[in-house]
């Protein structure tokens, strides 16, 4: 396992990266004492939808927020009756 200085970790944070993704574990330390350790995590995260399937989300939204009925009531005269404790 190599070992890296916070400086110089700092310094080739990328590149140690790299070499954590290629399966190295590597030690920071701090005046010669570990205080963290860079490692692989178990399993690469997948992203949960593809682009297709954000897009199809989308379009469902779209499509349901244009079919909603408009308020009769602006922005403004909601807040002052919610403010004011009036019911419509």
């Amino acid at each position: 396992m190599a070992s890296y200085g916070v400086a110089e970790a700092k310094n080739n944070f990328t590149h140690l990266l790299d070499r954590v993704q290629e399966g190295e574990s590597i030690t920071i330390t701090r005046h010669g004492k570990p205080i963290a350790e860079l490692r692989a995590t178990a399993s690469p995260p997948t992203p949960r939808l593809t682009p297709a399937e954000k897009q199809a989300w989308y379009d469902e939204f779209v499509k349901r927020r244009e079919a909603r009925a408009m308020s009769s009531i602006d922005a403004v005269d909601l807040v002052q009756a919610m403010r004011d404790g009036v019911a419509e």
